[in-house]
């Protein structure tokens, strides 16, 4: 007597096998792609799809374009910056000269309140 399997001679995950369960594939066209570091990407798009100008590299991850004496420019990085270079963009040295015055002044003051306070 078997086992009662209804599935036998096949694996967990196994689909149709070829283009007779699956129906026909799309009509495909094969475009390259070139990155700035010569490297060539060829993706394959349906005869019906909007071909993108520009495809990322599978290799850098650099933008690719249609044409392999002008691709695209690698995109620029800009290196990490502290909040103080973020500030002194903004301001300039007399600013910052200005700012710290007052903020002194203030601490100055505030102190001053407190040691009055406390004599009295």
């Amino acid at each position: 007597m078997g086992s009662g399997s209804a599935i036998r001679g096949s694996r967990v995950g196994a689909g149709p096998m070829g283009e007779a369960e699956r129906g026909e594939s799309a009509p495909r066209i094969r475009i390259p792609f070139y990155c700035a570091n010569k490297h060539e990407v060829v993706p394959s798009f349906s005869h019906e799809a909007q071909v993108p100008e520009e495809w990322d590299c599978p290799r850098c991850g650099f933008p690719a374009g249609k044409d392999p004496n002008n691709p695209p420019a690698p995109p620029r990085t800009e290196p990490y910056k502290t909040h103080l270079a973020y500030v002194k963009e903004r301001r300039s040295d007399a600013d910052g000269q200005a700012i710290l015055e007052e903020a002194l002044a203030k601490l100055r003051a505030d102190r001053a309140a407190v040691a009055a306070a406390m004599r009295g």
